[in-house]
């Protein structure tokens, strides 16, 4: 029992000699605080960002409003409501058309009471783009409505969706869908196996970096510690004592991180809902790491904290005299920093044979950690090794140089970090790049003809309305056509009404001239199913015959991808105006100086017609949940960066303060500021490329070994490979640049006073 008492004591002082110290022990209790926070901060909000998608899908849930073959009848409590989803200026914009049937109509989230015919209710930030200067060009797709009040966030996806719910009073069965209750959606869809491993591997890859910076900023003021730790072995208290005291003031520390991370963490959740990534925003409320993961942060960081303390003491000799004696330096082992990398790859490459006792989930995240780990562990042994074969150059290059062959450790435990990263992203990017075809599907349409797609519902001033499409702001031209349905007994096809130049779109015409009409065999290569001279139906209610000199062409694939069989008819052949209501379409052409164009084109189609398709032609989609894994390792790679600029400013910052005295007597006897300077890039650059050279061929080998996995052929992404090198070197840059200040204030003769 006494000994536990002493035990405790120890670990007490040592928590106490953490507040201690006068200014210099509050400085390194602030830094470590500092740098501890900044992880235990991005561990949070990494354990946050399953719950906010989570939240997000639960209120896209709730306000499910799509149905799939349900009939309902028409009753007090139901309500119409169709899709009228735009976009503006490549953002996505939310919206519905509503009409009651009755007082008892459901009502959506976030929803008070329905809006009346020629009301809207807007999402706030759609309030805020209509009462910014743009918002006179998004206004005409409300049709003219009142704002009348704004959906609250229990009916949001997230703070900055684009959203609204416009009231009508036309709105009919025929164009809509019949509600009695929103939510109860579709189920999702199945997550496709190489999309969980990339999933797997972004986790790894973001958060052991963190992880990595973590065990280093523990370690911050180490060589202030062990002099104090040598005064009290002075006193009398034997190594044992010493470890546990030192075991307390890194555990300490490590708590204050812990509260200053939860600290930073809550700053950064109200500052959340103000960030739009990738179309992607999430209320602060959504923003709630699990209690279980909370816990396990604040346990382990304190435990990490602890453990490797004790580990870097064991190549440290505390001896009295109020000096801390170092060991004399042995070479470092190489063999067991193989292992780890070997035993990760042989993970790896199990998984990719079938074999998987760890569960393929498990062993894709346990084998790139110990694939990646191997970078932490060869980054010191590789650093060691190269500078101390380097002699000679400019006094800075030499003050840089021997400073790294005294302690190379310590840089290299600062790029650590930044080499993880960069391997992690460029293995990522291989897989990325290798299974993107998997997920990226032509549409065969083509731009060159054909920027813009717009399809208005049967209407009988169909043509009106595209008359006003060929007028709008930034369309170069116009090829529209006019359509319905043709029967001939059995056969069905669709008439397609236009001039030369839009039929021409549809079918390889060899000549034309008004009062021509042509056949044109369907997607199959079937014949139209009526020939010349037939009688036909048009649109089930207006007899026609198919005039005698029809001639019979091949189908062309039109600028959508599609190939439409049936009849053309030129303007002269067919009197439009007896056919009843048709259905309109119109492919444009838009001036590439104008990137409004395609505003404008919405407008005048939304303006004609309520209900009006309009659709941006790409040559190339890819799918969404591709899209979204994609867009999650984007996020996470910008907070990812942000934490290692902010660690390794941390770190040099600390550097820098240790050696202050130092500092400050070369520039007293002469040396240049400039020099000191140039010094402090170059002990950062050297480990740091020697990191990135590391981390590139780590990040080839995980790449390989991830594409085996997945079965796809190993090739190279040289594009990603030095973007992300050339955005490691640029962290360096960058960092070196912020702490030039703190390195001209230490430098004054005043850093030369000691105690």
């Amino acid at each position: 029992m006494t000994r536990l008492r002493d035990r405790a004591a120890d670990l007490v002082m040592g928590a106490r000699m953490a507040f201690t110290g006068g200014r210099d022990g509050w400085l390194r209790a602030v830094l470590t605080a500092v740098g501890v926070g900044v992880g235990v901060a991005m561990l949070l909000l990494a354990a946050a960002v399953p719950g906010a998608l989570d939240a997000r899908q639960a209120r896209g849930d709730a306000r499910d409003d799509l149905r799939m073959g349900e009939r309902i009848p028409a009753a007090a409590n139901t309500l119409l409501i169709r899709q009228t989803d735009t976009e503006f200026r490549g953002q996505p914009v939310r919206g519905r058309m509503l009409r009651p049937e009755g007082p008892a109509a459901p009502v959506p989230p976030g929803v008070a009471a329905l809006p009346r015919a020629g009301e809207v209710l807007v999402s706030p930030a759609l309030r805020d783009l209509l009462d910014s200067a743009d918002g006179a060009l998004f206004a005409p797709r409300l049709g003219g409505a009142t704002v009348t009040g704004v959906i609250a966030d229990e009916g949001l996806a997230g703070p900055r969706e684009l959203a609204y719910y416009l009231g009508s009073g036309t709105l009919t069965a025929d164009d809509a869908v019949r509600l009695d209750a929103f939510g109860g959606g579709l189920p999702g869809e199945a997550f496709d196996p190489v999309l969980m491993v990339l999933v797997v591997v972004i986790f790894v890859v973001l958060l052991l970096p963190i992880a990595v910076f973590l065990a280093a900023a523990v370690r911050f003021g180490g060589e202030r510690r062990d002099r104090r730790l040598a005064a009290l072995r002075l006193v009398g208290a034997d190594a044992a004592m010493v470890r546990r005291i030192a075991a307390g003031e890194a555990a300490t520390g490590a708590l204050l991180g812990v509260a200053a991370g939860g600290l930073l963490f809550a700053l950064g959740r109200q500052v959340v809902p103000l960030v739009t990534l990738m179309d992607l925003s999430v209320y602060a409320a959504d923003v709630r790491p699990p209690l279980p993961l909370v816990a396990a942060v604040v346990v382990a960081v304190p435990a990490l904290a602890v453990v490797v303390t004790l580990v870097s003491m064991r190549a440290v000799l505390i001896e009295p005299l109020g000096v801390t004696r170092r060991a004399t330096p042995v070479r470092r082992r190489l063999v067991w920093r193989l292992l780890l990398p070997a035993a990760g790859i042989g993970l790896l490459l199990a998984g990719a044979a079938g074999i998987a006792p760890l569960g393929s989930e498990r062993q894709t995240a346990a084998g790139a950690v110990l694939l990646l780990v191997g970078v932490v562990t060869l980054l010191p042994w590789l650093t060691d090794l190269l500078v101390r074969r380097l002699r000679g150059g400019p006094v800075a290059w030499q003050l840089a140089v021997r400073r790294l062959q005294l302690d190379s450790a310590a840089s290299a435990r600062l790029v650590n970090g930044i080499a993880v990263a960069v391997a992690g992203t460029i293995g990522l990017q291989m897989l990325f790049a290798g299974v993107a075809g998997q997920f990226t599907f032509d549409t065969g349409q083509d731009t060159s003809r054909a920027q813009v797609q717009v399809q208005f519902s049967p209407r009988a001033d169909a043509a009106a309305g595209l008359d006003r499409l060929a007028g709008a702001s930034g369309v170069t031209a116009s090829n529209a056509t006019l359509a319905t349905s043709v029967r001939a007994g059995e056969a069905y096809g669709t008439l397609r009404i236009g001039d030369c130049a839009a039929l021409a779109e549809f079918a390889r015409l060899d000549r034309c001239a008004d009062g021509d009409v042509f056949l044109v065999p369907d997607a199959e290569g079937e014949p139209a199913g009526f020939g010349a001279g037939s009688a036909v139906t048009v649109a089930d209610e207006v007899a026609w015959r198919v005039p005698s000199t029809a001639r019979e062409t091949p189908v062309r694939v039109d600028p959508s991808g599609y190939r439409q069989g049936g009849v053309l008819v030129t303007p002269g052949a067919v009197d439009a105006a007896r056919l009843g209501p048709l259905r309109a379409e119109a492919y444009l052409r838009l001036a590439a100086d104008q990137p409004d164009a395609v505003e404008h084109v919405r407008n005048a189609a939304l303006g004609a017609d309520p209900y009006a398709s309009v659709l941006t032609l790409t040559e190339n989609r890819q799918a969404n949940q591709f899209v979204n894994v994609q867009r999650g390792l984007y996020i996470g790679a910008v907070v990812t960066l942000l934490l290692i600029a902010a660690s390794m400013l941390v770190g040099v910052l600390e550097q820098l303060r240790e050696r202050r005295r130092l500092l400050a007597m070369l520039v007293a006897v002469g040396t240049r500021r400039s020099t000191l300077s140039w010094s402090v890039l170059w002990q950062s650059a050297v480990p740091v490329v020697i990191g990135l050279a590391l981390a590139v061929v780590f990040g080839l080998g995980l790449g390989a070994v991830l594409l085996r996995m997945v079965q796809m052929p190993v090739t190279v992404a040289w594009p990603a490979l030095g973007i992300s090198t050339g955005l490691g070197a640029a962290v360096v840059l960058l960092v070196t640049g912020l702490s030039l200040p703190a390195l001209w204030r230490l430098t004054r003769p005043d850093g030369m006073r000691t105690e």
